[in-house]
């Protein structure tokens, strides 16, 4: 991996944070402050759905690097959709934590699967030349 891909992947990283801190505060207007596992949902799926066709077009390895590790990886999180779904169990609301688990697993391999099925149909190549291929 050369010194430009770093550099572009870490790049890729600060936008896709930047682009996760924005869906978190327009959710945090349009919704009270106790929905805000949604914001989570969303950039986790968005991420899925990106992984997803990245790994059904014939990229070269390095642009699914950055795109892939740097962009979706700013823009998914983990530890906020763990810690937020600790925070439901602890305040009572155990049925909505499972719910979460539930709905950013299964969300998220559906929008990855669809994103990768879509784009190698569009282009016959499922994942040739990728991480995958």
């Amino acid at each position: 991996m050369t010194p430009l891909v770093v550099v572009a992947a870490i790049a890729a990283g600060a936008l896709g944070a930047l682009a996760r801190f924005g869906v978190t505060h327009a959710v945090h207007l349009a919704f009270p402050p106790e929905k805000l596992t949604r914001a989570v949902l969303i950039v986790n799926v968005a991420g899925s759905l990106l992984a997803g066709v990245l790994i059904g077009l014939p990229a070269p390895t390095e642009v699914q690097y950055v795109l892939m590790g740097g962009f979706a990886g700013g823009l998914t999180t983990f530890s906020t959709w763990s810690v937020e779904t600790i925070q439901l169990a602890l305040d009572g609301r155990r049925r909505d934590a499972a719910l979460t688990v539930v709905a950013n697993l299964a969300w998220g391999l559906l929008a990855a699967l669809i994103g990768a099925l879509g784009a190698g149909a569009v282009t016959g190549s499922l994942g040739a030349g990728g991480l995958f291929g």
